[in-house]
């Protein structure tokens, strides 16, 4: 099927209305003639009547003027039609299509389909995909802030944590000394010997709360490598083999092929994987499985990105818990710290990446790490 440009378009539209107008005239000039020649037959008829020589005379005397001003309104209408279509094609031309021409080029020059003859249609879809850029950026715009916002509290709590940290571990360091010291030196029944062993435990726990704390504070820096995802999957893995046997946790890895490489810290992205693997053990307390799918995907902001999605079995995450998850100090444990989801999501942002979490109550969990695949610059 024949495509016309949006300008013939217009052309064709204001020729047909001048053919129009200009048929219009020709009828009216038409007309003027049939009167004249009605008029000059009657005249022909009656002039043997001399009372009415005078009133056919008049008759065509009149006729003759009517049928003049007719002709003079057909062919000014003529002129003035035409040159109203020719100012009106100009105008069409020099404001709307030309300005549309450019920007249909514009839309050719990022990547729009070249379809010549189909201005209207192919800014059309420029114009929404732009609507769709518009609400990602906004979007994006949004997380930006949220993630601005949430880094500030971060840093905030950071200083605190750091003060409390060194203010309770200078002590209990004196504590554990003089713990081993009267284990060593006193004789000590079983009784005793189990609850030096419980004193000892709860000050290791202490001083793993208060390890969280300084790591919090002052996070060790990155130290970027190529290295596949896949890999530090496998290493996280084996190194939870005898914890996930003993929570009665099955964990089962899709993966077609590894996944490409990316710039990454093995050992902070294995913290990643290995923080957010005994939580849902823990959250699984008669045993069940974990689901870890590998895949790279196309990101709308990220572009080429390799995604790790670990889904459990669990109980899952109820909607006013799932939003603060990823907030520092937040904990459903009773022995929890809350900074775990906390550092895991600050490592994956550090890797200019994304941590997320999707769940329903009473179907489990699935946390999403996304990771850019492009400049493998450590």
């Amino acid at each position: 099927m024949l495509r016309l440009s949006l300008k013939y378009r217009i052309a064709l539209i204001l020729a047909g209305f001048a053919v129009i107008t200009f048929g219009l005239a020709l009828l009216l000039v038409s007309t003027t003639f049939r009167m004249e020649e009605m008029i000059a037959s009657i005249t022909e008829k009656e002039l043997s009547a001399p009372e009415a020589a005078d009133r056919v005379l008049a008759a065509q005397a009149a006729s003759h003027t009517q049928a003049v001003r007719l002709r003079i309104i057909a062919v000014a209408a003529i002129f003035i039609t035409a040159g109203l279509s020719l100012m009106l094609f100009l105008v069409f031309v020099y404001q709307i299509v030309v300005p549309l021409r450019r920007l249909t080029a514009e839309a050719y020059r990022e990547g729009a389909p070249a379809r010549p003859g189909d201005e209207v249609k192919t800014l059309s879809r420029r114009v929404r995909v732009l609507l769709h850029d518009v609400d990602q950026s906004h979007s994006e715009l949004e997380r930006s802030r949220e993630t601005l916002a949430q880094t500030e509290k971060l840093a905030l709590v950071g200083t605190l944590a750091a003060g409390m940290a060194h203010s309770i571990r200078n002590p209990f360091t004196s504590v554990q000394m003089r713990l081993f010291s009267l284990s060593r030196s006193l004789e000590l029944d079983n009784a005793q010997k189990e609850d030096l062993e419980v004193i000892a435990a709860e000050i290791r726990r202490i001083d793993t709360i208060v390890q969280n704390f300084l790591e919090f504070s002052r996070p060790p820096k990155l130290k970027m490598q190529p290295v596949s995802p896949s890999s530090v999957v496998d290493s996280a893995i084996r190194l939870l083999e005898h914890r996930l046997k003993s929570y009665d946790v099955t964990v089962r890895v899709n993966r077609l092929r590894p996944l490409p490489q990316v710039s990454a810290d093995p050992e902070q992205l294995k913290e990643v994987l290995v923080n957010i693997i005994v939580n849902a053990c823990e959250a699984m307390s008669r045993g069940g499985s974990i689901a870890i799918a590998e895949s790279a995907e196309d990101h709308p902001q990220l572009k080429q990105v390799a995604v790790i999605r670990l889904r459990d079995s669990g109980p899952g995450i109820e909607a006013a818990v799932l939003a603060n998850v990823f907030h520092p100090f937040f904990s459903t444990k009773a022995d929890g710290t809350g900074l775990g989801l906390s550092i895991s999501q600050r490592i994956i942002s550090e890797h200019r990446g994304r941590l997320e979490v999707e769940s329903t109550a009473g179907e489990g969990a699935e946390f999403i790490i996304t990771l850019p695949i492009g400049d493998l610059e450590p």
